[in-house]
């Protein structure tokens, strides 16, 4: 089957730091150790028991900013699936189960979609055009707001889908198949989500017919869509913790549904008799909400029978001495550790480039790696790009191309000449946020400190375990750690570094960036994609929007006798075959 499911409605990337990063989050306590399991005997051979961290499912609605994760992606892909995914190379397939994407023309460049005839979401309604097109107007319909047009639906991707395909899909209601023109050519199209929501339970949450629905979407009626959108904002989220969403409005499109949940420990997923496509290999899946220093002794109780642990030293040794009853795997992951500055007005960052210099300056980047990252990966080096990573074709290339190396030593008497030239007295109060429980970014910070300190700065950890919940979106941080996780898209980052977009949480702007952007996602010329991109590196460098630090290496663990367990460097994660995963 190997279906994966992408749950990217236009080109963002996850945040790893509270998702994939599969063992950045660590606490003492094991949910999973309070819980007895059928598995730790071996007697339910119909449940495999998976965890990548300890983070609690947000609902069936990921595609807000503030739901938007690898944590919840890898269980609401499990359920609602697409036409695309990605395999244990990153590379991106058709999903035949679900239908058919073909490019038909460049010159306009528009792409034909069709639908699987037996499709249809769990309550038996054929997934359809007026799907489609509500996936469209998530992302292209405007209200007026105080400051100018805003969003009506509070969509992760901002206005993205829309501004690319501005007539939206082309198709007749009731339909399965339906084109897409892009009003220039689009990179990343095979990417681009296409249906992510049952309609008809959209509108009816709303208080209107479909057929109102979509009379009202290609009129731009926002008045009579604002319930609907109201309803996709916050009537597919979970308030309460362990209170699953009604079954008859949290539809499934794919081999599983939800099943139970159980505040604080951990989700099933149960197989969706309603599914066209082969039923799950195992029918039981638990998603359990562990914290990744009990992985390796959950998998060797039974508790656990897939894990994706923090790589670290005493992880490997610990894995390595359980033996030949639990298979290994290590490789190289597209989740990339950075540090970014907030431009926010009135923070110690915003107006000074003498500062942001001072503190790339100071950040002790090759010791991070030597003393975090490469005991457990020999070949791992300081990152010097973010749109290549150093594993990949070209990463060489575009480094050479656009970074002379400036910040490769740390140089602390340059740092403190830099402070002085700021005009800024000393010690400048630097809170360098990240989320917690994370030992190895505690590490970090504590490394920053050390260095940080001697040139003039005081660095405050303000680690909080409300970072993501709160601390990001807000702006409260001067330096932000964390991760993205991503997924080879050549597009995703300037839903991050242009000016206004949704992931760009320091609030950056530059009009170079900007305009090497716009030039990139509208070229399918890898050629011109490239000379873009060293633009936008360089410039990046130069005005230090942020600091990347490296590439996170990646360790997998799973009980030998589950059959089918592969790897994947993409945020789809180790779960990305979950439903062909048999004992």
């Amino acid at each position: 089957m190997k279906f994966a499911a992408f749950a990217l409605a236009a080109s963002t990337l996850a945040l790893a730091a509270c998702t994939s990063d599969s063992g950045d989050e660590e606490t003492s306590e094991s949910p999973a150790a309070e819980e007895t399991s059928e598995a730790a005997s071996g007697s339910n051979d119909d449940t495999i028991y998976l965890s990548i961290g300890e983070d609690e499912w947000d609902g069936y609605n990921e595609l807000t900013p503030d739901t938007y994760s690898s944590y919840n992606s890898l269980v609401n892909e499990r359920v609602r699936q697409t036409f695309t995914y990605f395999d244990e190379n990153a590379g991106i397939q058709v999903n035949e189960d679900f239908g058919n994407v073909e490019l038909i023309s460049e010159d306009p460049m528009i792409v034909e979609y069709t639908i699987h005839e037996d499709a249809v979401w769990s309550d038996g309604e054929p997934i359809k055009y007026e799907d489609v097109l509500l996936t469209w107007a998530a992302q292209s319909l405007t209200v007026e707001g105080e400051d100018g047009p805003v969003a009506l639906f509070n969509h992760v991707s901002g206005l993205d889908y829309g501004d690319r395909v501005a007539d939206g899909p082309q198709g007749e209601p009731g339909g399965k198949t339906f084109t897409i023109e892009y009003a220039d050519p689009y990179p990343d199209y095979m990417l681009t989500t296409v249906v992510d929501f049952p309609a008809h339970i959209a509108a009816e949450q709303g208080g209107i017919t479909l057929e109102e629905m979509v009379t009202a979407i290609e009129a731009g009626d926002t008045d009579t869509l604002a319930p609907v959108a109201e309803f996709w904002n916050t009537g597919w989220l979970s308030p309460v913790a362990g209170e699953l969403p009604d079954p008859a409005i949290a539809l499934s499109s794919g081999p599983y549904t939800y099943g139970s949940w159980e505040a604080g420990q951990s989700i099933t997923l149960v197989p969706n008799e309603n599914y066209w496509g082969d039923a799950p290999a195992t029918g039981n899946l638990v998603i359990r909400f562990a914290a990744a220093d009990t992985h390796v002794q959950a998998l060797q109780n039974g508790d656990l029978n897939v894990i994706e642990p923090q790589a670290t030293v005493d992880t490997l040794d610990q894995l390595a001495a359980i033996g030949d009853a639990v298979t290994v795997g290590t490789f190289d992951t597209l989740v990339w550790e950075h540090l970014d500055f907030n431009f926010a007005e009135g923070t110690t960052f915003a107006d000074s480039l003498e500062l942001r210099e001072a503190f790339a300056m100071c950040v002790p980047r090759q010791l991070i790696v030597d003393n975090l990252i490469a005991p457990t990966a020999p070949e791992a080096q300081v990152m010097n790009a973010r749109e290549r990573l150093p594993f990949q074709e070209g990463y060489e290339d575009l480094v050479s191309a656009s970074y002379d190396g400036r910040y490769d030593e740390v140089d602390i008497e340059g740092a403190a000449a830099k402070i002085a030239d700021s005009g800024v007295d000393t010690p400048v109060q630097v809170r360098l946020g990240y989320n917690t429980p994370n030992p190895r970014r505690t590490d970090v910070a504590a490394l920053i400190k050390d260095s940080c300190d001697q040139a003039g700065f005081e660095i405050i950890d303000n680690g909080s375990t409300e970072f993501f919940s709160a601390d990001l979106g807000s702006g409260n941080w001067d330096i932000a750690m964390f991760a993205w996780s991503g997924s080879g898209q050549i597009t995703s980052g300037q839903n991050i570094y242009a000016t206004d977009r949704p992931q760009n949480f320091g609030v950056y702007s530059n009009d170079t960036v900007d305009a090497a952007w716009d030039t990139l996602t509208a070229t399918l010329d890898s050629d011109a994609q490239f000379e873009q991109l060293v633009t936008i590196e360089a410039e990046l460098w130069d005005s230090l929007f942020g600091i990347p630090l490296f590439a996170h290496p990646g360790v997998a663990a799973w009980d030998s006798s589950i059959q089918n367990v592969i790897p994947n460097p993409a945020q789809s994660g180790i779960a990305w075959n979950a439903e062909d995963w048999v004992r």
